[in-house]
């Protein structure tokens, strides 16, 4: 079973494709996905692994990709959205007070 399901990325797209900026530079190695990167994320805080223990074999890349992806986020006050958005989820479906 996947971190995010299907119903829910579809959300936190919208919010991750609105936020893009037009015009950025290609990266030279082929991204982890936003989605991929975000699951780490989750998997990092929920289970309270130091970045540099994600293993990358899971399929998220490495745990400093998703650092930085989530520090990036952070900078842009993205991840504020995306975490309000995924606590609502939690608590809708009472995983989290």
């Amino acid at each position: 079973m996947p971190i995010i399901d299907d119903e829910l990325w579809e959300r936190l797209e919208l919010l991750l494709l609105q936020s893009k900026a037009p015009g950025a530079k290609k990266p030279r190695r082929k991204p982890v996905s936003d989605r991929a990167a975000l699951s780490g994320i989750v998997v990092v805080l929920r289970t309270g692994l130091r970045w540099c223990d994600l293993p990358s074999d899971l399929g998220y890349g490495s745990g400093v990709t998703c650092w930085r992806r989530l520090r990036d986020w952070q900078a842009t006050g993205l991840w504020d959205r995306l975490h309000e958005l995924l606590l609502a989820e939690l608590r809708t479906t009472g995983q989290v007070d």
